[in-house]
């Protein structure tokens, strides 16, 4: 991994990496990320991983199906965020679509961009738990590349506007 960000150095800007997945509160994080750029000047780089099941050979054509299914629901899940972070700051964030587990593939979206600064997630309040990649996260947090922010669900348009 890059040893060093380079967001803000000259012809760089800071980012916010945020997580497009299916839980409710994926908003909750790109509202955060969208309102802390537009604040800092920075942008927002959007990721949806996909899960594609081991292609074994005589269903290969299966798994090209199932891939292009995978990518066309990433890609309008994308939309959706992407278009609630122009609305919220009039930002156009970059976008990335990647197979795999999902912290593994943040991570190297992080190290494969050096403006990346932060990754932000929302954490659920329901009962079963803040949602499953901020329960991943936990376990990697003490060796992530950069700061990693929890935005709670709960948080209004208002409450995050008075934080970022």
């Amino acid at each position: 991994m890059s040893s060093q960000r380079r967001s803000y150095e000259s012809g760089h800007q800071p980012k916010s990496l945020v997580i497009v997945d299916d839980t409710a509160e994926w908003d909750r994080a790109v509202y955060y990320a969208s309102r802390w750029s537009a604040r800092v000047g920075g942008g927002v780089v959007m990721l949806r991983v996909i899960e594609i099941p081991d292609q074994n050979q005589q269903w290969l054509g299966v798994a090209d199906v199932m891939r292009a299914e995978a990518i066309e629901i990433a890609e309008q899940a994308l939309d959706r965020a992407s278009g609630r972070a122009n609305g919220v700051s009039g930002i156009t964030p970059e976008r990335v679509i990647r197979e795999g587990e999902t912290i593994a593939q943040a991570r190297a979206v992080i190290e494969e961009d050096a403006d990346i600064t932060r990754l932000i997630l929302a954490a659920s309040d329901g009962p079963e738990g803040p949602g499953p990649i901020v329960t991943a996260m936990v376990r990697h947090l003490g060796n992530f590349p950069v700061p990693v922010v929890m935005v709670a669900s709960s948080l209004t348009d208002d409450d995050i506007d008075a934080l970022a």
